[in-house]
C-alpha cells in the first residue's frame, strides 16, 4: 500500500465535508473516449464548427448530427466502479456533492443525487423558447432539427462554446469549496477554466486535496495533498476501502 493512499484514507475517514470535482477521465472506463483524446468526437467533428453556439444557429441539421451520436455513446454506456464508489460515498452520509465538467449522466445513474453540472448534460435537450426539456431522441428517424411542441428551436442541455456557465452551478460550487474539508479531484487535469478553479478555492480555503489521475496534472505540484496515481476504478474504491467506508 502507497503513503500517499494510506495518508488520504485517514484524512477521508475523519472528514466531515466531501466534495468530489470529476472530469472526463473518471468516464474512460466506461468506455467514454475524452472529447479531445485520439478517438474523442472531435476528430471527427472540429468543435469551432459543431460544439460553438455560432455555428449551433447557423447549422442546426449539420451540428445536431454531433449531439445525435454523442447521444447514441452515453446511451451506450454504463457507469463504473468509481462512479460507484463516489455514489456509495454520497450514500455514506460523507459525501456533499459532486462537480462534473462532463455531460454523461453517469453520476446519476450509479446513484448519486447532489450532482452539480458545469457544461449541461448530453442525454438531455431543452426547448430556448419555453424552456422545456425532454431526452434526445434514439433511432434512425429522427428530425434534423428537432423542434418543440411549442415551434422553438431545440438545442442540447449543454454548454456550447461561447455560452456562460449557468451561475447558480458557479455559484453553488464555490459554497462548496469553500466549506468542504476534503475534496477529491478525480479524472480531470486542470486545463479547463473555471472548473479547475474550484479545488484552488478549496485549497485555499483550508481543504485537504486529494488527487485521483493516471498522470501528474498542475494540480498535483500545487494544490494536490495526496496524489493517488492510476485508473479511478481502481484507485477509488481501494480508497474507500482503506478509509473503512466499503468492505
Amino acid at each position: 500500500m502507497s503513503d500517499a493512499l494510506e495518508q488520504a484514507a485517514r484524512v477521508l475517514h475523519g472528514a466531515t465535508s466531501i466534495v468530489a470535482v470529476t472530469g472526463a477521465g473518471i468516464s474512460v472506463e466506461s468506455n467514454i473516449p475524452a472529447f479531445r483524446g485520439p478517438k474523442g468526437l472531435w476528430t471527427k467533428y472540429p468543435p469551432e464548427e459543431y460544439a460553438t453556439i455560432e455555428g449551433f444557429l447557423e447549422d442546426l441539421a449539420k451540428v445536431w448530427r454531433l449531439w445525435y451520436e454523442l447521444g447514441d455513446l452515453l446511451a451506450d454506456s454504463a457507469p463504473n466502479p468509481a462512479h460507484y464508489a463516489l455514489a456509495q460515498l454520497e450514500q455514506a452520509g460523507k459525501l456533499d456533492a459532486i462537480i462534473t465538467q462532463n455531460v454523461d449522466n453517469l453520476h446519476q445513474a450509479a446513484g448519486n443525487q447532489h450532482v452539480i453540472e458545469y457544461h449541461g448534460n448530453g442525454k438531455r435537450m431543452v426547448c430556448l423558447e419555453c424552456g422545456a426539456q425532454q431526452p434526445i431522441p434514439e433511432g434512425p428517424d429522427r428530425p434534423l432539427p428537432p423542434r418543440c411542441v411549442c415551434g422553438g428551436l431545440i438545442k442540447p442541455d449543454v454548454v456550447m462554446f461561447g455560452e456562460l456557465i449557468p451561475q447558480d452551478a458557479l455559484t453553488e460550487s464555490e459554497h462548496l469549496a469553500i466549506q468542504c474539508d476534503v475534496m477529491l479531484v478525480v479524472g480531470t487535469s486542470a486545463e479547463v477554466y473555471p472548473a479547475a478553479q474550484v479545488p484552488h478555492t478549496a485549497k485555499y480555503a483550508g481543504a485537504y486535496i486529494i488527487e485521483v489521475n493516471p498522470e501528474h496534472t498542475a494540480f498535483t505540484s500545487t494544490i494536490t495533498d495526496a496524489f493517488l496515481q492510476g485508473p479511478a476504478g481502481h484507485m477509488l474504491p481501494a480508497l474507500l476501502a482503506q478509509a473503512g467506508v466499503t468492505r
